[in-house]
């Protein structure tokens, strides 16, 4: 876990509407399983809340191998403050039930819809607030997106989430160098869809050009 100092140093080097999100340690979801979460969350927003008005959504990533236990999950949603935004991304498959909806549809946390290889997310809106995670594209060099493949997430936003809720959006795993180009197109594809987009970047039509296989 990153220093207080740490935390401050970055809040204070951000411009104005910088926004991080910030990853729940393995050591609550990977160790702990989320089991007795209390000290671990605490400890999380001390550190975390320096960020102040910077801080955004915290993700709450699970083991792969971590199947379903809503009591735990929902101990720990209680440990949260109720001011902070939470992303939920399970990887097992045993987690896609009526039952985990139901409860991060009545505590306000948003079901992280990844775009990774297996397993699919369910398209579920659990939030009026959204968390996309892009983890791989098909394209050449590997893990790059397709501009086809951004503009049918593009569609898929504007479906599940309207033209103004708060969506965030990541590209991570990237080895080929692509994340800040697919990200500057998906917001292009996304405006194009009539959907508003906090910020586009102003890049050259050539930089964003982008493979299609």
């Amino acid at each position: 876990m990153p220093s207080s100092a740490t935390f401050r140093a970055w809040a204070a080097r951000v411009p104005a509407g910088f926004i991080f999100a910030v990853k729940a340690s393995r050591y609550l979801t990977h160790i702990r399983r989320l089991r007795e979460p209390k000290d671990p969350v605490e400890f999380l927003m001390e550190r975390a809340g320096e960020l102040g008005s910077h801080l955004g959504p915290i993700l709450l990533q699970l083991p792969p191998d971590m199947p379903i236990d809503l009591d735990r999950l929902a101990t720990t949603l209680d440990a949260f403050p109720s001011t902070v935004r939470i992303a939920f991304e399970p990887r097992h498959t045993s987690w896609f039930t009526d039952g985990l909806r139901a409860l991060l549809t009545e505590r306000g946390v948003a079901l992280c819809l990844a775009d990774r290889r297996g397993p699919l997310m369910p398209p579920w809106r659990t939030a009026d607030w959204g968390y996309l995670r892009f983890h791989a594209g098909r394209a050449r060099p590997a893990s790059c997106y397709t501009e086809p493949a951004l503009a049918a997430w593009a569609s898929t936003t504007r479906e599940q989430f309207g033209s103004s809720s708060t969506v965030y959006a990541y590209f991570n795993n990237d080895h080929g160098g692509c994340a800040l180009r697919d990200a500057a197109v998906f917001g292009r594809l996304l405006a194009g869809q009539g959907v508003e987009v906090a910020r586009q970047p102003d890049v050259a039509d050539d930089v964003l050009r982008l493979p299609r296989r």
